[in-house]
């Protein structure tokens, strides 16, 4: 995926696009993990919670439904987090 901006010359009108780097690109994904990072987590615990009951005292889990809330809870150890995420499907 290319990064890229556009730079409009206010005076000519005249339009450039220059493209990251690979560092630049770098820079700004460090520079926007703790917001990320937060924003994926919460993600995370609303997609636990909406499962919560599946796991209540007077119900038994699937294996489906258990795998994929140890997915979302395993999450955060996947090699791209918290910038490239692989969500788990949602069992019906």
């Amino acid at each position: 995926m290319d990064y890229f901006e556009s730079i409009h010359n206010a005076t000519t009108g005249e339009v450039t696009t220059r493209y990251y780097t690979e560092s630049e690109i770098a820079e700004m994904r460090a520079a926007a993990s703790p917001v990320t990072e937060s924003i994926a987590r919460s993600h995370r615990n609303i997609l636990i919670a909406e499962t919560d009951w599946w796991a209540t005292s007077d119900r038994t889990m699937s294996a489906e439904q258990t795998a994929y809330r140890q997915a979302l809870r395993d999450i955060t150890a996947q090699s791209g987090f918290p910038t490239d995420i692989t969500w788990p499907t949602k069992p019906e």
